[in-house]
């Protein structure tokens, strides 16, 4: 199975400039967690989530203008819609992160494949392995 098979096409994205509260609306009405952040070429830059915008913008005091790109994640995992999902889980593993951003040939966002895609349309056995390793304490604490 490839990524493409099971990711979400076309994902709600955003740029480093987009509000906090622009960025977390626009999560809400989607009723998704987090949103690519892109250039203006739509290269991902980053990766703004739900728990950023909680933990690390309005519980330091942040105002809701803040821009994204002030409380986004730069080490944004990447894969293709070709790759398999079985090597994209051990990445997603490996870096204990719960999305992989898909681009395509020209390194545009053209989907996003989290941990519920694999959780819905994978196999049992990668899909529990996936959840226990992503899961896993790495030693950093988390402000929630």
């Amino acid at each position: 199975m490839q990524v493409q098979d099971i990711m979400t096409s076309n994902p709600a994205c955003c740029g480093g400039n987009t509000t906090i509260q622009e960025a977390a609306k626009l999560m809400a009405e989607r009723s998704i967690g987090a949103l690519p952040v892109l250039d203006d070429a739509g290269a991902p830059v980053g990766i703004v989530t739900d728990r950023d915008i909680c933990c690390g913008a309005v519980a330091e005091g942040k105002s809701g203008d803040t821009a994204v790109s002030e409380v986004m994640s730069t080490d944004v995992l990447t894969t293709s819609p070709e790759e398999d999902v079985s090597s994209c889980c051990d990445k997603m593993e490996e870096r204990q992160v719960r999305r992989a951003v898909v681009t395509d040939e020209d390194g545009k966002c053209c989907g996003m494949l989290a941990q519920a895609d694999v959780a819905r349309d994978a196999q049992g056995a990668e899909t529990a392995e996936l959840v226990q390793k992503v899961s896993q304490p790495d030693g950093r604490s988390g402000c929630c």
